[in-house]
């Protein structure tokens, strides 16, 4: 799901914690007060003056003299020199960028492939099948308590990010081995469908301009949480119940229809606008210049987002092929 740490804490947001938009100079930073745009700030919003109201005098072979509030040729050639040099990058400021985003979900997913690796030779190979299985109920738990102690911190912290990380392969790798010894070639495919609908996103983002308006994320939000109550019953039909199936409440029919492929493609859909957020979110962050420590909050949204569209793909595939 779309990472809540964006939504509940206002340096990602459109505006400050005071709850006011944040003015800044063209370059990106804070004014200061007097500030007026294409006027230099000296004093408040005043251009320099020569001493007061008189220009510099000199005498024969003598340098230039300046006084109180008087410029020297030395001076303004330097002003002139810092005015004309190129602005602050987010880099030069230490402050978060696109770059540092995709280096630490680099660094995530290949947390998830390492950890993932371990756990599907576990659960594919009889001999360790209990701890492979025992490896992605543990991963599981990790990976839900270690995302909600993520999603409510204010302040991300990369430690907790990469463990959370660790118990999603866990969970992934198990997972994803069952999967592709009962359904050979089922792995890959839903890979390829998760990167596609990734690149898609991505482009109607920078491309098409594709935003989420407030009223559209208030919906994605309340169908968020109404599958979010179906996954929970739907578990525990699966633990409780003989007659549940596989999939348990995503095995029912309708009209010869598993209820499952029907929920799966609007859990797709819903992962796919999460991403839309995401990126916003993170465009947000890199533009206000939050401290490049953010940008383990990105990484983390957007591996969130990413995992739960796998598993939503993944899943209806092996419904589709159980079917």
């Amino acid at each position: 799901m779309s990472n809540p740490f964006f939504d509940r804490n206002p340096m990602f947001s459109q505006r400050g914690a005071t709850g006011t938009t944040v003015a800044t100079t063209p370059n990106g930073y804070p004014t200061m007060p007097g500030y007026q745009p294409g006027q230099a700030a000296y004093g408040y919003g005043q251009a320099p003056q020569a001493g007061y109201g008189q220009a510099p005098q000199t005498g024969y072979g003598q340098a230039p003299q300046t006084g109180y509030g008087q410029v020297s040729p030395q001076q303004l050639a330097g002003m002139e020199a810092a005015y004309q040099a190129p602005s602050a990058t987010n880099v030069d400021r230490g402050a978060m960028t696109y770059d540092d985003v995709i280096v630490r979900t680099a660094g995530m997913f290949a947390v998830i492939l390492a950890t993932g690796a371990v756990s599907w030779v576990m659960a594919t190979n009889p001999s360790t099948a209990p701890i492979g299985f025992l490896l992605m109920i543990g991963g599981a738990i990790g990976a839900l308590a270690l995302g909600l102690v993520n999603s409510f911190k204010k302040v991300p912290s990369p430690a907790l990010i990469l463990a959370y990380s660790a118990c999603e392969g866990a969970m992934l790798g198990a997972f994803s081995g069952v999967m592709e010894a009962r359904f050979p070639g089922i792995v890959i495919q839903a890979v390829l469908a998760s990167v596609a609908v990734f690149a898609v996103m991505l482009g109607a983002y920078k491309i098409g301009g594709f935003r989420l308006s407030g009223k559209a994320q208030k919906i994605l939000l309340l169908a968020m949480g109404g599958y979010l109550v179906f996954c929970l019953l739907n578990f525990g039909v699966m633990l409780l119940s003989d007659t549940g199936g596989s999939f348990g409440l995503r095995s029912i029919e309708i009209a010869g229809i598993p209820i499952g492929i029907i929920i799966g493609l609007l859990a797709v859909v819903m992962a796919a606008f999460s991403l839309a957020a995401d990126f916003e979110s993170i465009q947000r962050g890199v533009e206000a210049g939050l401290p490049t420590r953010y940008a383990w909050a990105g990484a983390f949204g957007l591996v969130v987002t990413l995992v739960w569209l796998y598993v939503e793909i993944l899943r209806i595939l092996a419904i589709f092929y159980d079917n």
